[in-house]
């Protein structure tokens, strides 16, 4: 049995908003909506959500941390969790960071894919998600 560890995905960038805009579009149902993906999401801990990933279908998803404006966390099926920290800077600025961690060598997900595999595609897609879905949002 191989003892390796995949590492948690980390995106962090600066955005050009301030921390109350940028607050709204990573805890509020619509804003997850307008930059990732359709949701049943309400920003109350322990609520048990919705993410409508499309061909992936829908993934039971429930909130376990929520602390205006600077954190939000949950559970994504049944072995990721989520978290978006955020923290002001400069004037009129938010510093943004997405950890996507849960990731098991010994697990596959519901696709039967290696979590070592699925790591390396979602830590793509996040590339783009955050760098440039999310900074196309909140800077409008």
């Amino acid at each position: 049995m191989d003892n390796q560890v995949i590492p948690e995905i980390r995106k962090t960038i600066v955005l050009n908003a301030p921390i109350e805009k940028v607050w709204k579009a990573v805890a509020t149902s619509e804003g997850i909506a307008a930059w990732w993906m359709e949701n049943t999401f309400e920003p109350v801990a322990g609520y048990e959500f919705i993410l409508h990933a499309g061909q992936f279908g829908d993934s039971p998803c429930k909130v376990t941390e929520i602390s205006p404006p600077h954190r939000v966390s949950f559970d994504w099926d049944q072995d990721w969790h989520l978290a978006f920290e955020l923290k002001s800077v400069d004037a009129g600025k938010t510093e943004f960071t997405l950890i996507h961690s849960g990731w098991d060598p010994e697990k596959v997900t519901a696709f039967g894919q290696p979590h070592s595999v699925i790591r390396e595609v979602m830590n793509g897609g996040w590339e783009s998600i955050v760098k440039e879905n999310l900074v196309k949002y909140v800077e409008a």
